[in-house]
């Protein structure tokens, strides 16, 4: 089965290979890291997509519903509380039932977190090398990374940027 990359890339994301029905990258991932569709079509047929959040500037918010706890219904109890409407962006439904929301990364660093939120993994830029996604039609325990709504990938909302680097800066501008 050959994957295809050809949305990540058109959404101005960078990817990297990883191993076929795999989530967690090889050793060596970031200098694999690529926007040119020519080199992606290099690639062997099945491998999965990584997206790097660093060179794609993007925050990505993986929001697990597993062990009894639903990051859905955390990031929606947030929003909630921050009297913010659910984020329009970039959205991928994962192989097991969770949700991937994309970001356009504020000129401020925001880290990598594993469970910042009940649910809910920050993959961010960070300070070095910054963290990855499993990418769009990837396929994880026979099962693929699905579209779940074709947006525009948004810029991470000023409260959220605000949450998850304890600052206050509430611009959305990508620095290089």
């Amino acid at each position: 089965m050959r994957t295809d990359p050809s949305l990540a890339l058109a959404a101005g994301l960078a990817v990297f290979p990883l191993p076929a029905g795999a989530k967690r990258a090889a050793p060596g991932w970031p200098r694999q890291v690529t926007t040119d569709p020519a080199v992606v079509a290099g690639w062997s047929d099945g491998v999965n997509i990584g997206v790097a959040c660093r060179a794609s500037r993007v925050v990505g918010l993986d929001l697990d519903r597993k062990d009894d706890v639903d990051g859905v219904d955390t990031l929606r109890a947030l929003c909630a509380a921050a009297r913010w409407p659910w984020p329009d962006t970039l959205t991928v439904a994962t192989a097991h039932g969770g949700l991937h929301l994309y970001f356009r990364a504020p000129g401020v660093v925001v880290p990598s977190s594993i469970s910042r939120w009940p649910g809910i993994d920050v993959r961010a830029p960070g300070h070095r090398l910054g963290g990855y996604l499993v990418g769009l039609g990837s396929v994880v325990d026979g099962r693929p990374y699905t579209i779940a709504r074709d947006l525009p990938i948004a810029p991470l909302p000023p409260w959220l940027t605000a949450r998850l680097t304890g600052s206050h800066h509430t611009t959305a501008v990508v620095t290089s």
